[in-house]
């Protein structure tokens, strides 16, 4: 079969590869100039590795990456990194159940309480029963108000902002169940892995068209025409055997002109955050404990999260510098995702100034990257109304962000989403 894939993340590109080794004729398109989708990676001159414009991780029973970096011979590196909350203005080491317990925030029953319900739902197996209760509900009755509003309403509202109240318990169960205390990291950064699965591809006769945008899809009596554009403001139409579009729903909408109005809407009710990073790189650290990943709990903070990527992965392959990303999820019309980096910093700076009160003194640069689609919300019964793969249109088949349910959005779920979609081609 002659097969279109639009969009060259990892869902994109595993899709690619599982086709292309099962004899199939596939083109990629992707409006960006690199591969990686939200994985996408920049590099400095003075740099050895790449770097991620928003940040990612694996964890080590990710078995769906992890299996396809094994079978492309790519290196990956494993370490256990530290993970600490940011609660009543000081930092507290709180990723293992000793940590949970030792607590010093919260009265000691309060602390084996929480400790209970985590390792609960660690180890429940069954997420189905759970979708239909909210996490908020759930946690304050469970952990009692102490604990869910000093840890946890914190982190809903600072993720999720309007929504946090209607986040499912499922959702919620996926981050306890799927988190382990070591983290991977692919060997030179995700972007070097996106272009050596493309080149994997390459051999088996894949081929790629970066800096090429799709504009639209239309079913037609040889199969589904894509438009796309070339240069010179001109535009080419190519007709495939099938399309896995891999683009957010809203954006699929607006590529595929004859959707029916009521399979569009439902498409168009899934709601989503978009992302915003402002990455610091400083000549000095800025978590001068260690920390990796600090989960902000104060409400009244203006970022979610403080990732410190290189108290991950060695400064040695960033020219020794001090790799901070600081993390929103946001509403693509949230003021702060007009503004630039420097207008950004004015309003982070006064609370990263709790926290290092001389980090500016150390700052060589500042890289601020936005996404409008990163984060689904995901309501209580979410699996009623998430898409099938496929589409109102014949052979189009879409492969998004919406549907790695039950687990939370990641590249682990984007490779195994390009599995499944590229399995039921395969069996069409």
């Amino acid at each position: 079969m002659k097969i279109a894939i639009i969009g060259a993340g990892f869902t994109g590109l595993s899709a690619a590869y599982e086709l292309v080794k099962n004899g199939h004729e596939v083109v990629v398109f992707e409006k960006d100039t690199t591969p990686g989708g939200l994985a996408v990676g920049f590099k400095q001159e003075e740099w050895n590795w790449s770097l991620e414009s928003h940040y990612h991780h694996w964890f080590t029973n990710d078995i769906n990456v992890l299996n396809l970096a094994k079978e492309i011979n790519f290196d990956v590196l494993i370490k256990r990194p530290k993970t600490s909350v940011y609660v009543d203005q000081a930092l507290y080491q709180l990723d293992s159940p000793v940590k949970v317990l030792t607590f010093p925030r919260l009265p000691f029953f309060d602390r084996i309480r929480m400790a209970i319900v985590l390792g609960a739902l660690r180890y429940d197996p069954f997420w189905k029963s759970l979708e239909g209760i909210k996490t908020e509900e759930f946690l304050s009755k469970t952990m009692g108000r102490k604990a869910y509003e000093k840890i946890w309403e914190p982190q809903l509202k600072n993720k999720f902002g309007e929504y946090a109240e209607d986040i499912a318990l499922s959702w919620f169960w996926a981050r306890i169940k799927k988190r382990t205390s070591s983290l991977v990291y692919p060997k030179g950064g995700f972007l070097q892995f996106a272009q050596t699965l493309v080149k994997e591809c390459e051999k088996r006769g894949g081929k790629f068209l970066f800096s090429t945008e799709v504009v639209e899809l239309k079913n037609n009596k040889n199969g589904v025409e894509v438009k796309y554009k070339i240069e010179n403001l001109k535009f080419k139409i190519e007709n495939y055997d099938a399309v896995i579009v891999t683009l957010s729903s809203f954006f699929f909408t607006k590529i595929v002109p004859d959707l029916p109005e009521n399979y569009k809407n439902k498409l168009l009710s899934l709601k989503g955050l978009g992302a915003i990073n402002l990455v610091l790189r400083l000549k000095k650290q800025f978590l001068k404990d260690g920390t990796y990943w600090l989960s902000i709990c104060d409400k009244k903070s203006p970022i979610m999260a403080i990732i410190e990527h290189t108290n991950y992965m060695d400064k040695k392959y960033y020219n020794n510098e001090h790799i901070v990303y600081l993390g929103n999820y946001l509403p693509s019309t949230h003021p702060y995702m007009k503004m630039d980096g420097k207008e950004l910093l004015k309003i982070y700076d006064p609370f990263l100034k709790k926290i290092n009160p001389d980090y500016q003194l150390s700052i060589i640069n500042l890289h601020l990257f936005t996404t409008p689609f990163a984060q689904p919300i995901i309501p209580i019964n979410y699996s009623k109304i998430m898409p099938p793969f496929e589409t109102s249109l014949k052979s189009v088949y879409l492969a998004n962000i919406h549907q790695v349910y039950p687990w939370d959005r990641g590249t682990n779920y984007a490779v195994e989403l390009g599995k499944k979609v590229a399995l039921i081609i395969s069996n069409a």
